[in-house]
């Protein structure tokens, strides 16, 4: 049962550093305003993922039951414990990672929401209500 799981998480862990990549590619677009680049992105963030969770099923049939966790903590095995806290750190930069690049793009589009207000701005005629505050 080793073998296999360290097979699995091996596979596991090579289709997280190919999405992490993405998601550097992602950043990188996103620094660079390149959209078009961005929704071509989109189809192989998707294929990625949908690979990783066929090696998630795959490492669930494996364990059964059993929790990941517990089974690390059992074995001898130096290479399975490596490797698990390699996924661990290559899970971890990936949140980070997506967690910046969301702030990049929730940032972009406050950005451009302002211009928008600014190069068209609300046209209606301002006037007092008869609190003295400004209906809009």
């Amino acid at each position: 049962m080793e073998k296999e799981l360290i097979e699995v998480i091996g596979n596991q862990k090579v289709q997280l550093e190919k999405l992490l990549i993405l998601l550097q590619v992602q950043k990188d677009m996103i620094m660079k305003k390149d959209t078009f680049g961005l929704e071509g992105l989109v189809d192989k963030l998707s294929d990625c993922s949908k690979k990783i969770a066929q090696e998630e099923v795959a490492r669930r049939k494996v364990l059964g039951e059993y929790s990941l966790v517990d089974i690390v903590k059992k074995c001898n095995n130096d290479e399975l414990k490596h490797l698990y806290e390699k996924v661990k750190e290559v899970l971890n930069e990936i949140i980070l990672q997506k967690e910046t690049n969301s702030l990049l793009l929730k940032q972009e589009l406050v950005f451009t929401n302002k211009m928008l207000n600014v190069i068209n701005p609300d046209r209606e005629i301002k006037t007092y209500n008869s609190f003295g505050g400004l209906r809009r």
